[in-house]
């Protein structure tokens, strides 16, 4: 009896440990939810108003990305870019990031209109740049897949106008 006892606790042992590892697994796996597939790496604020507060704190710029859950060319855009390595490692290190799927209060930053997917840059100074647009005339703050080269680009003039105005 006293070895059946102790058999059936060491596999009960071994079930219970092996879920656990399982667990912890999963844990450690689970995405952060601030980044909503737009890069697990990297670190997420949760409102515009924190960022702006870790822009200023920090001197990096902080890039706002606007989109919707079901908007199938923000889905396209997050895509390309969570996979290109150059905005997530600069998004990383030389951004505060924030991905917003309702709208801010803040009315500068839909200067042409309030559509998805929308990215725009704000300053250290916390100014909102106009200036930092993407390839269409219609809606200037959008991007497509095809214009993560674009993209890039505007985040090295982003950081470049931080070294030359600030």
């Amino acid at each position: 009896i006293m070895l059946r006892s102790t058999l059936a606790l060491s596999l009960l042992l071994i079930a219970v440990s092996s879920n656990l590892a399982m667990a912890i697994k999963k844990e450690k796996r689970a995405p952060q939810t601030l980044s909503r597939g737009w890069g697990d790496e990297i670190t997420w604020v949760q409102t515009y108003e924190e960022g702006l507060y870790q822009a200023k704190k920090s001197n990096k710029p902080l890039m706002v990305i606007h989109h919707l859950e079901d908007c199938q060319y923000c889905q396209a855009l997050k895509k390309a870019f969570a996979e290109n390595e150059e905005i997530q490692e600069m998004a990383q290190n030389n951004f505060v990031m924030l991905n917003l799927m309702h709208e801010t209060t803040d009315k500068n930053l839909s200067p042409d209109g309030q559509y998805v997917p929308r990215i725009m840059f704000v300053d250290p100074s916390l100014t909102v740049r106009a200036d930092i647009t993407g390839r269409y005339s219609n809606r200037l703050y959008t991007y497509e897949p095809q214009d993560i080269p674009f993209l890039i680009e505007n985040m090295k003039k982003a950081l470049r106008l931080i070294q030359t105005e600030l």
